[in-house]
């Protein structure tokens, strides 16, 4: 599979450990950086990671910064991203199984290499259910306008 992994400076560790381990795999895996402790905002990377998506250059992605959840934020500002914050297996495998997740994103601070490798190997190897899904998945691509009034 085609993985983009994505990290601020709070998680490059956990992101370089991951990538090694989805290439043992058998995975492709496009590393958007960063790749040392220098601060560094985690949108940049966050969006990157969406485009990757959007544009095909990965079937799946990782997101991952301190915490999870500004990087989940920014992946998520990409209509083609569907990006879940998770934190043990269970979560992960329901982001796909429920809601078609193409991104999970993580917590470097929150969450320790086991977990995250448990966590990745139940979305990669979890399918889609579709069925009654399907029709909500739609409608995470293609929310209604809303008017705004000024």
């Amino acid at each position: 599979m085609r993985i983009a992994i994505a990290s601020d400076h709070a998680a490059y560790e956990l992101k370089a450990l991951l990538a090694d381990w989805l290439r043992a795999e058998g995975h492709m895996v496009e590393d958007l950086g960063t790749n040392g402790p220098d601060s560094v905002d985690y949108p940049d990377f966050g969006y990157a990671l969406g485009e990757a998506i959007a544009e095909g250059r990965a079937e799946r992605g990782v997101a991952l910064c301190g915490s999870g959840i500004g990087i989940s934020i920014s992946v998520n500002r990409n209509p083609a991203a569907r990006c879940a914050l998770v934190s043990e297996p269970l979560s992960a495998k329901l982001s796909r199984e429920h809601n078609d997740a193409n991104v999970i994103a993580m917590g470097a601070r929150l969450t320790g290499i086991d977990m995250a490798k448990a966590c990745l190997a139940a979305f990669l190897n979890t399918e889609f259910a579709g069925d009654r899904h399907a029709r909500r998945v739609d409608k995470l691509s293609n929310p209604p306008q809303l008017e705004t009034s000024r």
